[in-house]
């Protein structure tokens, strides 16, 4: 396992609310901050990796996120909000906002469907309503019809923008310091997967480790 130790610096582009989805997409490949997500922290269990990156940056009111994923087998059959998302070809962010708990987890599988909560644990969560989770755009390459496992060679990008209320935040044109994970998993496609951005140092796949958390700052 890596024992890097990563951070992130969240450019501030404010024209970005104001853009289409391929305009923010081809805004965040030149002026976004771009990572890979492939600590392959549990590799004799889990070690199918595949290509994972996300470009990021931020507006007043978001925080974009285009994640880009090439893989084998493509899964969507989770269609409704706070369903098993992590079940299909799924990304995942994961954040303290203020840089400790709560944190809030945002699971999307490639069709733009979202599970999230705030949570103080795995265990112990609130998840966020329909009305909240609607506030979260999403611009899913594959679609948003769901399917079943598809075999080839799949390259496909989704764009999220989260608003930074909805996570209790409000920029003031001043660094926000946060902790958070990026991840990229797929639980029972044909090769299941559990990628990170941060390290985790755990004996089993487990996400919700904040304490494995890394800085995340919104310049």
């Amino acid at each position: 396992m890596s024992t890097s130790n990563p951070s992130l610096k969240t450019p501030f582009i404010p024209e970005l609310d104001n853009l289409t989805s391929e305009e923010i997409i081809h805004r965040l490949d030149e002026n976004g901050t771009r990572k890979t997500i492939g600590c392959l922290n549990w590799q004799s269990q889990f070690p199918y990796k595949p290509l994972t990156s996300i470009a990021v940056a931020h507006s007043e009111k978001y925080i974009y996120i285009d994640f880009f994923v090439r893989c084998n087998y493509l899964r969507a059959v989770n269609y409704e909000n706070n369903s098993s998302v992590h079940q299909d070809s799924c990304v995942e962010f994961f954040v303290c906002p203020n840089g400790k708990l709560p944190y809030y987890n945002f699971e999307f599988n490639c069709i733009g469907t979202v599970h999230a909560a705030c949570r103080e644990d795995r265990h112990t969560g609130t998840p966020l309503t329909n009305e909240q989770l609607d506030t979260i755009k999403r611009y899913p390459s594959c679609g948003t019809r769901p399917f079943e496992e598809l075999e080839g060679l799949f390259s496909w990008n989704l764009l999220v923008a989260i608003p930074l209320e909805l996570i209790g935040l409000e920029y003031k044109g001043e660094p926000i310091e946060m902790k958070g994970n990026f991840y990229k998993c797929a639980d029972l496609t044909s090769t299941p997967h559990f990628l990170s951005w941060a390290p985790i140092d755990t004996p089993e796949p487990d996400f919700h480790r904040p304490e494995f958390f890394a800085p995340i700052t919104l310049e």
